[in-house]
């Protein structure tokens, strides 16, 4: 919960400050929000499908997601303009440091076969995205009343220069990268 942004304001922060040397407190990289995406090709044929992602979504990050529509029509998927195709979550502040504490130390953790996140996975403007296939792995989600497993994007958005920041940021907020 709060523990986290405690660790980044007494451990973290001064840290990439001795590292990088920051002549700033205000260069010092940060997590700026996270944002958490499922989208579904299934939910325009059903719509009790979106109903239990966006119940999934709630639970697993105490806030309402807002849906997505589709931007251009494609015949090929037979999808509409304007069909509702999936639906996001952006957290920040609190609830955004406890999700990443969540995330890191219980979730991750329970990914069978787990060795770490890549850490070849930043964008080059030091944000950072993770696709996870099964919300399972959320201690949240009640294995019995799920209808079908689905998998998700999370995005670390940052307000790190580079991937070199960006992945000592998360690495000392305890993100689980893979041994290289």
């Amino acid at each position: 919960m709060a523990r986290l942004k405690d660790t980044y304001v007494n451990e973290v922060a001064p840290a990439l400050m001795k590292k990088f040397g920051y002549k700033s407190v205000m260069q010092i990289p940060k997590i700026e929000k996270v944002v958490v995406n499922v989208a579904c090709g299934e939910a325009r044929d059903n719509s009790k499908i979106l109903d239990a992602i966006v119940s999934d979504i709630r639970q697993i990050t105490g806030q309402q997601p807002v849906l997505c529509k589709a931007k251009k029509s494609v015949a090929n998927f037979k999808l509409r303009e304007g069909m509702t195709i999936g639906a996001k979550v952006t957290l920040r502040g609190d609830k955004m440091y406890e999700f990443i504490d969540r995330f890191f130390n219980l979730a991750l953790p329970r990914v069978r076969d787990f060795r770490g996140i890549n850490p070849n996975a930043f964008d080059g403007r030091g944000n950072y995205s993770v696709g996870i296939k099964e919300q399972l792995i959320f201690p949240e989600i009640d294995y019995d009343k799920i209808d079908k497993v689905r998998g998700m994007d999370i995005c670390f958005v940052t307000t790190a220069n580079t991937d070199e920041e960006a992945r000592e940021l998360l690495t000392l907020m305890g993100a689980p990268f893979e041994k290289q």
